[in-house]
């Protein structure tokens, strides 16, 4: 029998002891309760001590939580509704305020975070049309939709990590309207780029006439030049063959005249004594 007490002792004492005991994983946070009241909250990972039947203790998984909304219509700043696809990337900051507003409930702390980042959607959307919230860099509105959700979901011991949009979508009867817009635009664009175009060729086109015109007058007063110089230089010649055999030249002349003349089948009626003959009626 009193070994059976040993034994009976010995179990107690071991189930005091590890009721006693608990443990903080790096992926949780705790919070120890004293009849109810919370007494502390900032544990790191490791082993504790508390009192059995007065202290209880509730641990909260501190992991990165991802929450994924449902696709949200907002009004832009010209009032055309945008759908946007996004999530949020948070995770316990506070786990006294985590428990005290939402209980420590994943499902209502997600509720709670939905509204508050829907509200800065609507916010920041109300501002912008809808070109620039398709022009505009996503990490600037990214930035913007946290620092204006983070102190709130830090009221209710939550840390916002990241804010994603994953895509913004027209509604079907504004894309319409929107996609003629843009046709619209791009099309006035291509006939100011085809007008600049033109313009710039009938330059271009002008120029090279210009440019033809002058190269021909040029060329016209080059040849001329020329011709000048060797008419010139012919009649130097002649001159001086003129010079040095009068009759001989005379003579030549005459026998080119003939050629040219009487070379084709052409008839001349003239006086016999022409002076066109004076060759034909000299004797040897």
């Amino acid at each position: 029998m009193t070994q059976n007490k040993i034994l009976v002792a010995i179990s107690a004492v071991a189930i005091l002891v590890m009721m006693s005991l608990f443990t903080v994983n790096q992926t949780e946070k705790a919070i120890k309760f004293r009849l109810g009241q919370i007494v502390k909250s900032d544990y790191e990972p490791g082993l504790y001590f508390k009192l059995p039947f007065i202290n209880k203790v509730k641990l909260f998984d501190a992991r990165i939580q991802t929450m994924d909304s449902k696709p949200e219509r907002f009004l832009t700043a010209e009032k055309k509704n945008v759908i946007v696809d996004s999530f949020v990337k948070w995770k316990i900051g506070d786990v006294t305020k985590f428990y005290t507003v939402v209980a420590g409930d994943i499902d209502q702390a997600n509720l709670r975070l939905d509204q508050i980042v829907k509200d800065a959607f609507r916010s920041e959307f109300s501002k912008r049309n809808i070109r620039q919230l398709v022009s505009t860099d996503r990490s600037a509105i990214r930035e913007i939709l946290i620092k204006n959700a983070k102190p709130l979901a830090a009221d209710l011991g939550m840390e916002i990590i990241d804010v994603q949009v994953m895509r913004i979508d027209l509604p079907e009867e504004v894309s319409a309207s929107v996609f003629s817009r843009m046709e619209a635009e791009r099309e006035r664009v291509a006939r100011e780029f085809r007008s600049q175009g033109a313009e710039a060729a009938e330059r271009i086109r002008a120029d090279a006439d210009r440019q033809r015109v002058v190269s021909l007058a040029n060329a016209y007063r080059d040849a001329e030049i020329l011709r000048g110089e060797g008419d010139g230089k012919a009649a130097e010649i002649y001159a001086q063959t003129y010079g040095q055999d009068a009759e001989f030249f005379s003579f030549y002349r005459s026998l080119n005249a003939y050629k040219k003349t009487l070379g084709n089948s052409s008839t001349v009626v003239l006086e016999p004594d022409s002076e066109f003959f004076k060759y034909f009626k000299k004797e040897k």
